[in-house]
């Protein structure tokens, strides 16, 4: 086996307890295991060697003998599994790779529903009401497969646990038990509307209230309203998951909102007051003179609601200044004239960009 030190492959201290060390192995054990690494050349040699190292320090003479003299001491002491348990937490191990067996009547599966919003809905909340399709408690045997008048009987073979232990060798695994596949009852006279089975399928309308705020990969949780369980066992939950839809005007980020607003030259140059939306309704943007396209203007309070009741986001526009088209011959020699009559500065920008241009050629 590794020669490297046992306490350094369990990631434990030289004085950690049974239930440390046991707990530090169970860990490497699940995480290493071929069965769950099967491209991993290396998940074997390391699931060895966490097996070696646990075989030693739960087992109190040779872990005392492994503290004195180290894997000399152990010399023809073997392998195998110590008076530490070894058999015991591998077949734990074993059992929780390989799902192992359950105990009585299983808990219903839990439901998952997509519902998509408008980005509008999504803002202010809403309540809607959706079609669920589920397995649910049959109503005639009341959930317990049984035909009416009669029960469930206990399993013989597991006597009701519903999990059966094979030994093999120093290994002991725990299963469902085969005859009762884990329900730890049998039904005999089975009900002839479900055939047994305790549940039928039905839909379900459910009414969901979405709060404001929600965005997309949100998830809802209806206790209990999943499928239901076996023989009365509880239901499982459904999971009302929201996706936002792309808006036609405005990009979500968080509880903000960005959008851009396309202006004249003549009103980024003289400035002005333009109408433009929000979720809440019309708003004055308010555009100073001199604006270069690009600007951000922040609306506070008019993007979105935070779905934790941490306030409301900000709306933020960014103008874009549009360049006419279409020009007729007499608008075209009106801006050349305009043109001709600007200077350096007048166009600031122009300017200082030719200068650093310049400077860039030149050296």
């Amino acid at each position: 086996m590794s020669k490297r030190d046992c306490y350094e492959i369990l990631g434990v201290s030289r004085d950690a307890d049974d239930a440390v060390i046991k707990k530090a192995y169970r860990r490497l054990a699940m995480k290493h295991h071929p069965d769950r690494n099967p491209d991993s050349p290396d998940a074997e040699e390391k699931f060895k060697e966490a097996q070696g190292a646990y075989d030693i320090l739960s087992d109190d003479q040779k872990r005392a003998r492994y503290d004195q003299y180290g894997y000399q001491g152990l010399e023809g002491q073997g392998g195998g599994g110590g008076g530490g348990g070894f058999g015991d937490i591998f077949g734990d191990v074993f059992s929780d790779i390989f799902g192992g067996g359950r105990s009585g009547p299983a808990r219903g599966a839990d439901l998952k529903y997509d519902l998509e919003v408008s980005l509008e809905e999504a803002a202010s909340g809403f309540t809607k009401k959706i079609d669920i399709p589920k397995r649910v408690a049959c109503g005639t045997c009341h959930g317990s497969g049984a035909k009416k008048g009669s029960k469930p009987v206990t399993c013989g073979t597991c006597a009701g646990v519903g999990q059966v232990r094979m030994q093999q060798g120093f290994f002991s695994v725990q299963q469902a038990c085969p005859t009762c596949r884990g329900k730890g009852q049998i039904i005999k006279n089975p009900c002839g509307k479900c055939r047994g089975n305790g549940l039928v399928q039905e839909t379900k309308t459910l009414s969901v209230k979405i709060p404001a705020g929600v965005d997309t990969g949100d998830r809802i949780r209806l206790t209990g309203e999943g499928e239901g369980g076996e023989a009365g066992a509880p239901a499982g939950d459904l999971y009302v998951e929201t996706h936002v839809r792309p808006h036609e005007i405005f990009q979500r980020d968080g509880n903000n909102l960005h959008t851009e607003v396309p202006i004249g030259f003549v009103t980024a140059a003289l400035g002005g007051d333009m109408q433009i939306p929000s979720l809440s309704g019309r708003l004055k943007l308010v555009i100073p003179a001199e604006t270069q396209s690009g600007r951000v203007f922040r609306l506070r309070g008019k993007g979105v609601p935070s779905v934790r009741g941490a306030g409301v986001g900000d709306l933020f526009c960014r103008v874009v200044v549009e360049t006419p088209v279409n020009l007729s011959d007499q608008q075209k020699s009106l801006l050349r004239e305009l043109g001709d009559s600007f200077g350096d500065q007048h166009r600031p920008q122009e300017s200082s960009w030719f200068d650093r241009v310049k400077s860039f050629f030149e050296g």
